[in-house]
């Protein structure tokens, strides 16, 4: 009994004693249509201007609508994609602040290119939902689905004329779904990477939807 009991507690101690274990796995990330395709055309002088949330997700009764997080999201979103897609010269004015006072650190003069276009925005609808059900009150197993959808909408004003040239909508939604039968299956609380992954993907629709409209000549630079 002593012997048992001695190597039961020197397994326990073993476990206890045992290193952690980290594992990596590099995730691919979803892209627009025209990433790393080639382009012979104008690159569009183009500055990211106003983005907001317009809907009542991330608004609770202490929103005073400064801190947009939605919005601001959104707005990063659309620059990266708008660069990757190699049509468009994209204008950072969101740190320009900073910008100004590196260039003074280095005793350089700014010379900012002016933007011929604005692009602004909004996110125009914004949700989760969850659903499922049980069989036989659970016993038998369940599902449950987790939902974000998003929707987006944009402009593309002309500096010159504060003439709106180019307008187009994007939308996704984002599935998760786990199901147990007999005790057996998957079980997962909350995702809150749901809204996240589901605004990205209405940016990439929005951005596709842009860069048709580039390549079928609806969207001309002003002069030309």
């Amino acid at each position: 009994m002593k012997k048992l009991l001695f190597l039961v507690t020197l397994s326990l101690f073993a476990y206890a004693c045992s290193a952690p274990v980290e594992t990596q796995q590099a995730i691919a990330v979803n892209q627009v249509a025209s990433i790393n395709t080639t382009y012979n055309g104008p690159r569009y002088p183009i500055v990211v201007g106003q983005f907001e949330n317009k809907t009542q997700y991330h608004k609770g009764i202490f929103y005073d609508g400064k801190d947009d997080q939605i919005g601001h999201q959104a707005k990063q979103i659309l620059k990266t994609h708008l660069v990757s897609t190699n049509r468009f010269t994209v204008m950072d004015r969101w740190n320009l602040e900073q910008i100004k006072q590196e260039a003074a650190y280095a005793g350089q003069t700014l010379n900012i290119t002016a933007g011929k276009l604005v692009i602004s925005g909004a996110v125009t609808e914004f949700g989760r939902r969850e659903t499922g059900g049980e069989a036989l009150g659970g016993v038998l197993g369940g599902s449950r689905t987790q939902s974000a959808y998003a929707k987006i909408s944009v402009s593309i004003i002309d500096v010159n004329t504060s003439q709106i040239v180019f307008s187009a909508q994007g939308a996704g939604q984002t599935n998760l779904t786990n199901e147990q039968v007999l005790g057996f299956g998957s079980k997962a609380g909350y995702d809150a990477t749901l809204t996240d992954k589901v605004l990205n993907l209405a940016m990439i629709e929005v951005v596709n939807r842009l860069v048709e409209g580039l390549e079928s000549g609806k969207i001309v630079l002003p002069g030309q």
